[in-house]
């Protein structure tokens, strides 16, 4: 009899895990239910102009961000429906690549050789651009709320300098 119980007690137990384990619930497969999740693509302010000052605009961005995609972004204009509503850009169009560097609270911005002259509003929209993508992508250690200061050049020909205490407040922004 004593053998019996030995043996029936392990039996006894995996069976009573075996029914707590399985409630009731069918294994079901794969469901399909839309696209895979990506996460929240970060917004970028991008600095046109509107009633003759910077205006910030939100926009989605479609890749990795960084200062770079910023400028990208900002140098192709409005779109559409920011040029109904009555936003335009200051900027030329580009003919080449924008080179960025940063030093510390510092940023240097390299125009194609070509472009000319840029307004104060031009300046403006980029140098504020610059700034919302510096504290938004980098968040380096010494960026903090500190101002930024951005040089902006094209090589052999001319060279302006403008600050992050310039540019107007972005809304929602931190």
């Amino acid at each position: 009899m004593r053998s019996v119980r030995r043996w029936c007690r392990p039996a006894l137990l995996f069976t009573t895990a075996l029914l707590l384990s399985s409630c009731g619930i069918p294994e079901t497969g794969v469901v399909e239910a839309g696209e895979p999740a990506t996460g929240i693509r970060p917004a970028r302010a991008l600095y046109f102009v509107s009633e003759g000052v910077p205006l910030a605009v939100r926009r989605q961005a479609s890749g990795p961000g960084g200062i770079e995609a910023a400028l990208e972004m900002l140098f192709q204009g409005p779109d559409d429906q920011e040029r109904r509503k009555g936003v335009i850009t200051e900027l030329p169009p580009l003919v080449g690549m924008v080179t960025v560097r940063t030093e510390g609270a510092r940023v240097f911005v390299e125009l194609p050789w070509g472009t000319g002259p840029l307004s104060k509003l031009a300046i403006a929209q980029l140098t504020c651009t610059v700034v919302d993508a510096r504290r938004s992508a980098d968040a380096a250690p010494g960026t903090g709320e500190a101002s930024t200061e951005v040089t902006v050049t094209v090589p052999d020909a001319w060279r302006t300098e403008g600050s992050s205490e310039a540019c107007p407040s972005v809304p929602g922004a931190r």
